[in-house]
């Protein structure tokens, strides 16, 4: 889950800017651009989903 990765990453990189561990940070950067990009591919499939339908009922116009 994007939410998830994205807290996830910003809690490594509170732990790594306090502890001064710059492999936590860059991982906890790494989680958040993970969560981004799950977001993005969520966002990109629901817009295709939408366009597949719109294209089907201009096909197949009241099939219900």
């Amino acid at each position: 889950m994007a939410n998830t990765d994205d807290l996830k990453g910003r809690a490594k990189e509170a732990v790594g800017d306090l502890t001064d561990n710059d492999d936590l940070k860059r991982a906890g950067q790494t989680d958040r651009n993970v969560g981004k990009a799950k977001d993005f591919i969520d966002t990109v499939g629901e817009k295709a989903k939408k366009i597949v339908d719109e294209v089907k009922d201009k096909i197949h116009p009241s099939q219900k």
